[in-house]
């Protein structure tokens, strides 16, 4: 007896610790976990962050730029603005004066015989020894000289500010698509949130349910060992067959093996929750439910009666609002901002049919110093303009703009569709809610009967009026009808869930 006083304070002990070291979890941490956790949801953060940048990318087309650009170039002959017949006439400007003045004096005095050819003679002969032929020369080797060019190494550079002045509404529209854009990142950044949110609740309320269900086979195994011990008792007494005990015997191993179902399913379901809540998948936890109440099915309040929920849930399925509902849903959401987006490729496309100005200025600086004869220095002036683009013929753009009307008529389609998809969604779940209000109520029910039956039949076989058949029946109705209530539990609890996403909530 003082071995198994100790035995038995032992394993209190031990379950004690057990239950201190286990972790107690709520929903709410399972929700913040996994919002923490989620890789999809990182990658949609950094989305929403892409297209805030993207959009002030827009805002700034329609703003001035300013550019610097510079440059140098080598080159193995210079420019010349003069070819080289040019030049060799410059150079002999006199020369070639001289002989001109000749030829002209010989054409007007020649007919004047025989002096006129003379005196010619003796006039050119006259400019030619004097120094006017090379003063002549010298003038064109300068001028030869003045249009030089020492164009080999040339640099230049420019600052320019243009200003788009009307592109058609390209501009604004773009903007408004990054605008739309980044907003409907942030409703799928929403849409992804409220996903891993339902894919939670989903391993939660399932870790709710098998452990409820292992502790129920838990208390069934204990109700068969109880009884084997008694059946056995009453064979050695007599009063019982070997048959009755194996029949018992048969049904404790059914229980057994469905505790060890029951443990191994709950086992992976709590990894199932680890992983969707970034915890390592060894994480020995209890949830809140459990470890608040024992099984779910005492975690219900009862401050309502089920058939009140009943009547409440018609009338909230009557008074049911459907454009609150598509006013609140992600998907309702992006297509309108699809629409809005369509709405603006419109007017893209329509801008290639406009005309586009944009004005210009800055300041121009080169070496050699075109305004100041090819000098070997800096040179710079400040310029100013306007650009017009108009076009004529452009069958392109009519086809594009067709494109982008017909798209938008697409998505309105889409939105009609997605209408009727959700008003058809809630109103199942409407339904379904309902059912599963029922089908606790009715399980409920049998839960009593089999409770009441399970007593009846526990007298009876104490009495000895009850068979050990008619008992484990009895017993296996009960476990049936509390198996059914967890069911039954959880079902309306995900049927609450479904049905808030499906509203927007």
């Amino acid at each position: 007896m003082a071995y198994k006083k100790i035995l038995a304070t032992a394993s209190i002990l031990l379950f004690t610790f057990n239950l201190q070291a286990q972790e107690i979890i709520t929903l709410d941490t399972c929700h913040a976990r996994a919002l923490r956790a989620n890789r999809g949801l990182k990658q949609a953060e950094m989305k929403v962050a892409e297209n805030a940048e993207l959009e002030k990318v827009a805002l700034w087309q329609m703003l001035p730029k300013v550019t610097a650009n510079g440059g140098y170039i080598w080159m193995e002959k210079s420019i010349n603005l003069l070819s080289d017949e040019q030049k060799d006439r410059l150079n002999h400007l006199g020369d070639n004066l001289n002989d001109d003045i000749r030829q002209s004096l010989h054409n007007e005095l020649d007919p004047y015989a025989p002096f006129g050819n003379s005196i010619a003679d003796a006039i050119a002969n006259a400019l030619g020894s004097s120094d006017l032929n090379n003063r002549i020369n010298a003038i064109g080797q300068e001028i030869v000289d003045g249009l030089a060019t020492d164009t080999r190494n040339m640099g230049g550079g420019t600052v320019t500010l243009t200003q788009p002045l009307y592109m058609g509404g390209k501009l604004l529209a773009m903007h408004r698509t990054a605008q739309l854009t980044a907003r409907l990142s942030g409703i799928e950044l929403d849409k992804k949130q409220q996903e891993t949110l339902l894919s939670v609740d989903q391993a939660y309320w399932q870790v709710v349910s098998l452990q409820s269900k292992k502790a129920l086979a838990v208390k069934y195994e204990e109700l068969l060992d109880t009884l084997e011990n008694h059946v056995g008792q009453l064979v050695d007494a007599q009063m019982a067959t070997k048959s009755d005990l194996a029949q018992v015997r048969v049904k404790h191993n059914e229980a057994s093996m469905n505790l060890t179902k029951a443990t191994n399913g709950l086992q992976l379901a709590k990894m199932l929750l680890a992983e969707r809540c970034g915890m390592p998948l060894d994480s020995d936890f209890e949830t809140w439910h459990n470890s608040q109440y024992g099984n779910y099915k005492d975690a219900v309040d009862r401050n309502e009666s089920i058939l009140q929920k009943i009547d409440s849930q018609e009338k909230h399925n009557q008074n049911r609002n459907l454009d609150s509902v598509y006013s609140h849903r992600n998907e309702m959401k992006m297509l309108r901002i699809a629409d809005s987006i369509a709405q603006q490729g419109v007017r893209v496309a329509a801008s290639v049919l406009k005309p586009n100005i944009v004005a210009t200025g800055g300041y121009l600086m080169t070496n050699p110093n075109i305004f100041n004869g090819f000098s070997n220095s800096w040179g710079g002036t400040w310029m100013a303009g306007v650009v017009v683009n108009v076009p004529l013929v452009h069958p392109a753009g009519f086809h594009a703009l067709r494109a982008a009307k017909a798209k938008r008529e697409e998505v309105r389609w889409q939105m009609e569709e997605a209408q009727e998809m959700i008003a058809l969604q809630v109103k199942k779940l409407d339904c379904e809610l309902e059912l599963a209000y029922k089908h606790l109520a009715e399980a409920e029910s049998d839960l009593e009967s089999a409770d009441d039956n399970l007593l009846l039949a526990d007298e009876g076989f104490k009495s000895g009026i009850c068979s050990i058949s008619d008992l484990m029946a009895a017993q296996t109705a009960w476990m049936k009808a509390e198996s059914e209530v967890i069911d039954a539990q959880i079902e309306v609890q995900m049927g609450r869930v479904y049905l808030n996403q499906a509203l927007g909530k």
